[in-house]
């Protein structure tokens, strides 16, 4: 008996994502944008292996953080409102990007 709840309380926790209360894809493409010049981009967010853009990432049920080398920023994605906020060093003391994702349309 034991067994069987356990494997019914595992399976739902495998099922319910991020606690959102909804089954979640393992990995997923979100197209973001630039607010001021209209440029887009995608980005490939793997919940299994917690990556994105095959970087390493740290994923929360609030926000979704990682790095990426080819560009030295650090990414936050806020996962209610989709702001995704860069901050990147420079010798210059570095600046922040903003963009916004559509998480809504994420396939």
């Amino acid at each position: 008996m034991w067994r069987v709840l356990a494997l019914t309380g595992l399976t739902a926790g495998l099922a319910v994502a991020g606690g959102q209360g909804a089954a979640q894809p393992s990995q997923t493409t979100v197209v973001c944008s630039n607010p001021a010049g209209g440029v887009s981009w995608e980005i490939m967010i793997d919940y299994r292996n917690a990556t994105v853009d095959a970087n390493p990432a740290r994923i929360t049920p609030a926000q979704i953080s990682w790095f990426d080398p080819k560009d030295g920023g650090n990414y936050t994605l806020d996962r209610n409102s989709g702001k995704l906020l860069a901050s990147v060093a420079s010798s210059t003391g570095g600046y922040f990007r903003h963009g916004r994702c559509d998480l809504e349309k994420a396939r």
